[in-house]
């Protein structure tokens, strides 16, 4: 049986007409609300994951479960249809676990926290928050154990549940819950900061429905989710093919010896109704490298990059749902069974990204298509006892996200050294040497990572580690493999690696995903990330700005020949670069494939 509501007011809000500009003022008031969100989460969380990385994602919904404002849309409909109890007022629920909302959150480091709004006894909106916290107890430091095989190593599963009833937090529920994980101060801060956004943006929607009536708020939102679906339902009319259109990636390994792994999906419109079928991707994995991809979630990812492509302007929410079906087989890498591990879920939901925007962009490459380079969130952990003078032999645990290279678009060239996630930033490296034991003694992007491309793929980045005390890391990362395919002519990217130089100058080359690696005080790891593919024939490039990537140290003086280009003495040799281009278009000929995956998956597996 599905949540219920308990209303001390059961007057039933009615549907009125709102004037235009009343509902622009309450969509930008939302609007505001839910950056306000993040500006109480960020000043008032602990974790530099959560308060620097903002590695967050705020919403706002309407009684009905349905976002309104928010970063990628609502899981309050698969979270209510699994919980089995009655929500009143002053009710707050936490939740981590995937099995136990239907996929509402995807691993357990991520934990949602869910509050209903009343005005007056009358339930009138939702607010939600969820934040990955630096650590869930389990198998390993950071809780995502390459080697895990059941959810049930990953750390402590919490099922739908009230932290606050009534209004009362249940003290002896969070102590339990915080007993269970290594960095319970930096848990308790995050989570009181999720609650006190969440309350935030509850007051926020209690002063517009006190400034214009419960009925006009009500109303309003609908009307933002009648403008999202309208102009969703025009976009998937205009740019969803009615014939079938394929595409297939592959995840490059699970860290167990396996892989790779393909992600397949099928996309075409039946009516108004854009249609995604994942039947052919592979079974599911034996590690933790699963993605429990629930339905509602994949539309809210269609959604975000369509509108951001075709026009950011549109208002982002859960409008356009109905006219989307996604159908994803049970028991593959995309809809794992019960209990499979899910904590490496990024892998996987870096490369649904990149099948996705094939499959969108395919229709109209030269308008919409992108190159590959979305294609991961890559994480180091590092954890210890800093035996530093001072410092007490005092534990430490550091996740940090890492950054790649964003692929070659048809508007020019992909950012160097971005994250997977729009919204990201990177963690000052000062404020990572004032609290860890490490020094980073580079930070840079590597030069011609990016493929080659009349648009450049973004560079990927080089950091290096100095470990200031003996420790144990783990690296999370993809795209060692296959590589960041290239569009329209662009070549592919290039691939990540992993060095780590001992303190006595041994070399050792680790895997892309690994974890429990000892390290001493001393050692110096090279954490070099993808590069993006490039977009469109490199060889008309213009060469003035192949010169000046060189000169950015973007592109090397070698690396600019990818372009056809010859720097000599700091210029650009004219006579040598026109040579050079007529001579590599006669080798390229006249036939440019939309794709540049590279290397077979069957020649990789050669390899």
């Amino acid at each position: 049986m599905p949540a219920r509501i308990i209303e001390t007011n059961n007057t039933p809000l009615k549907k009125v007409e709102v004037e235009g500009v009343t509902a622009d003022i309450i969509e930008n008031a939302l609007k505001n609300a839910r950056i306000e969100m993040d500006a109480v989460l960020f000043r008032t969380a602990m974790s530099p994951g959560i308060r620097e990385q903002g590695d967050c994602f705020p919403m706002i919904a309407n009684r009905e479960g349905k976002m309104v404002v928010g970063q990628f849309g609502s899981f309050i409909g698969p979270f209510m249809e699994a919980y089995d109890a009655e929500l009143e007022e002053g009710d707050i629920i936490l939740t981590n676990d995937p099995y136990m909302c239907n996929a509402a959150v995807s691993h357990l480091p991520d934990w949602i926290v869910l509050m209903p709004v009343f005005k007056d006894g009358r339930h009138i909106a939702w607010t939600a928050m969820f934040g990955h916290m630096s650590d869930n107890g389990g198998m390993v430091p950071g809780s995502i154990p390459i080697k895990a095989t059941s959810i049930y190593q990953e750390g402590i599963r919490i099922p739908p549940t009230k932290l606050y009833k009534k209004g009362e937090l249940q003290s002896d529920v969070l102590e339990l819950i915080l007993h269970n994980v290594r960095t319970s101060q930096w848990n308790r801060f995050d989570l009181n900061a999720l609650v006190a956004a969440c309350k935030t943006a509850g007051r926020r929607c209690v002063e517009m429905a006190e400034r214009f009536g419960d009925d006009v708020l009500f109303s309003a939102m609908d009307i933002m989710l009648e403008r999202n679906h309208n102009a969703m339902k025009f976009i998937i009319q205009n740019f969803i093919p009615e014939e079938p259109r394929t595409f297939e990636d592959y995840l490059c390994d699970d860290g167990m010896g396996m892989g790779p792994y393909k992600i397949k999906c099928t996309m075409w419109r039946e009516g108004d109704v854009a249609i995604f079928d994942f039947a052919g991707t592979d079974p599911q994995a034996q590690s933790s490298v699963n993605f429990y991809l629930n339905e509602d979630m994949f539309k809210m990812f269609f959604g975000s990059f369509t509108i951001n492509v075709v026009d950011p302007h549109i208002a982002f929410n859960d409008g356009f749902y109905d006219l989307v079906d996604v159908r994803i087989p049970e028991g593959t890498l995309l809809k794992p069974k019960f209990p499979a591990a899910l904590s490496g879920r990024t892998h996987a939901l870096g490369r649904l990204f990149d099948v996705l925007q094939a499959l969108l962009g395919s229709g109209a490459p030269e308008q919409m298509l992108n190159a590959a380079g979305f294609s991961d969130s890559p994480h180091l952990f590092y954890s210890g006892y800093d035996e530093r003078e001072g410092k007490d032999g005092e534990y430490f645990q550091l996740f940090q996200i890492g950054f790649g290279g964003i692929p070659g678009r048809p508007v020019g060239d992909g950012p160097d050294g971005h994250s997977l996630w729009p919204g990201f930033t990177n963690v000052p490296n000062e404020f990572i040497e004032s609290y860890f034991p490490l020094r980073i003694e580079r930070y840079e992007t590597i030069p011609d990572s990016g493929g080659a491309g009349l648009h450049r793929g973004g560079n990927g980045l080089s950091v290096a580690y100095r470990f200031l005390t003996d420790g144990d890391i783990a690296i999370h990362d993809e795209r060692w493999l296959t590589y960041p395919w290239g569009v329209m002519g662009g070549q592919v990217g290039q691939r990540s690696t992993k060095r780590l130089v001992r303190g006595d100058g041994s070399e050792e080359w680790l895997p892309s995903k690994c974890d429990g690696i000892p390290v001493k005080a001393g050692d110096l790891l090279y954490f070099n990330t993808w590069g993006g593919g490039g977009w469109g024939n490199p060889l008309v490039r213009d060469p003035a700005l192949v010169l000046a990537d060189v000169r950015r140290n973007l592109v090397t003086v070698e690396g600019a020949r990818d372009y056809g280009v010859v720097i000599k003495d700091g210029a650009v040799d004219d006579a040598a670069t026109s040579k050079l281009r007529e001579q590599m278009r006669a080798e390229r000929g006249d036939t440019v494939t939309t794709f540049n995956i590279g290397p077979s998956i069957d020649e990789l597996r050669a390899s």
